[in-house]
């Protein structure tokens, strides 16, 4: 019977650190997760584009309420960069009511202390600046 030694080899931290760096940029494409801004915004929307339930959440916007949501008027995090980069709490987000949706729906209407506005229907992955 052939006896086959058991030797056990470890790497070294920074050799696995760099293998799974190679690693990500094969599978990644060398493509960064963090996009700027500019390239998950579509074209500008007029008012009149909007669905009528988002004329609705504005005018509620406007008058500060009372929302139908509860998370309606809490921060936005920004946290994947798709709007302009600005300090922790300048962004509030309100639902737009989906009809036939069980749920808030992936409609939303974001808020910038200066008062710009983004709509967005996919829940976050693009924005579209509504133009007033």
């Amino acid at each position: 019977m052939l006896r086959v030694p058991s030797c056990r080899r470890y790497l070294p931290a920074p050799t696995l650190y760099l293998l799974a760096l190679a690693l990500a940029l094969v599978v990644g494409g060398g493509t960064s997760c963090a996009r700027e801004p500019s390239d998950r915004q579509a074209d500008p929307v007029r008012l009149d584009e909007l669905p009528s339930e988002a004329h609705y959440i504005l005018s509620l916007i406007k008058k500060d309420g009372p929302f139908p949501y509860h998370r309606d008027g809490a921060t936005f995090g920004n946290f994947e960069r798709r709007l302009p980069r600005k300090e922790r709490g300048y962004y509030k987000e309100y639902t737009v009511p989906t009809p036939g949706a069980r749920d808030r729906g992936a409609r939303r209407i974001v808020a910038g202390r200066k008062g710009e506005l983004y709509f967005t229907d996919d829940h976050y992955q693009t924005f579209r600046r509504i133009l007033q």
